[in-house]
């Protein structure tokens, strides 16, 4: 099957594909895309991982996210045989959620802090980059702030082993700056094709630092908004991406195709 787009950011195991999911594999393999299959907890985790191993155009990604999961905590020896997996480029997704906290939240951040401490502890050990999410508290880029501070942090400790990307990316400039220099990487969705929030940030980021994610079957692009995303669409975001950039489709195609490979770890496929 030949690489054209890569999705770094889809959940096709959700249910959400139950009705017509071999049409919706049918259209990858159209269109020549790639994705990363996300775990967000253990279960949908070893679910990912599962329904990668066999696809030549599907990876996996293992780890717990900081409140969409009814589990309580992050357990490298309880995912060491995932962690292992050939098909596991990556670990999360995890990271930070400040959005819907209300009252005192001191406790809660706390507790995300400490799962997504053990999940850079386990990207370092088995040797794979992360997939953060992260969000910040509403009209503010506090978690972003927060997060780029510890990884830094860390990144003095740990060098070019500590890597990965900032999933469903909406900060600023200024704080994406402060990503792109301790080398991890930005992903868009499809609100970039009905929104011109982000525009400076595609803009002023290096090219070698952007990728393309769906976030499927969330964050559908506008052709479809309001109903549910799949990876096929993905390049309505490198058409969107060439567009803000001024560059042209196949150069904003190469260049993230190019991103996702060297990020995980993926040369057999260049």
């Amino acid at each position: 099957m030949e690489l054209r787009y890569f999705d770094i950011h889809s959940h096709v195991t959700f249910k959400d594909y139950d009705q017509d999911l071999p049409e919706v594999l049918a259209r990858m393999e159209e269109q020549g895309v790639y994705t990363l299959c996300v775990g967000v907890d253990k279960a949908r985790s070893e679910e990912a991982v599962t329904f990668s191993e066999g696809k030549e155009n599907f990876y996996a990604t293992v780890g717990l996210h900081p409140t969409d999961t009814m589990e309580e905590t992050f357990s490298e020896s309880a995912y060491e045989e995932l962690l292992r997996n050939p098909k596991t480029v990556a670990v999360g997704e995890c990271g930070i959620d400040y959005f819907r906290m209300e009252g005192d939240t001191s406790e809660e951040k706390k507790r995300q802090w400490r799962e997504f401490e053990k999940h850079v502890d386990a990207a370092l050990k088995y040797e794979k980059p992360l997939m953060i999410h992260c969000r910040p508290t509403k009209g503010t880029v506090d978690a972003y702030e927060e997060m780029a501070a510890y990884l830094a942090r860390r990144k003095k400790e740990a060098g070019e082993k500590l890597r990965g990307n900032m999933h469903f990316f909406v900060g600023n400039v200024a704080v994406a700056r402060k990503f792109y220099d301790i080398d991890f990487t930005t992903s868009f969705t499809g609100v970039l094709t009905f929104t011109h929030d982000y525009d400076d940030v595609v803009r002023f980021a290096p090219l070698e630092m952007i990728m393309t994610e769906t976030d499927s079957p969330f964050a559908a692009p506008k052709p479809f908004r309001g109903r549910r995303n799949e990876p096929s669409y993905v390049g309505y975001l490198v058409e969107a991406i060439a567009k803000i950039r001024g560059i042209t489709q196949a150069e904003a195609r190469e260049a993230t195709v190019k991103n996702a490979l060297r990020m995980f770890n993926l040369p057999a496929l260049m």
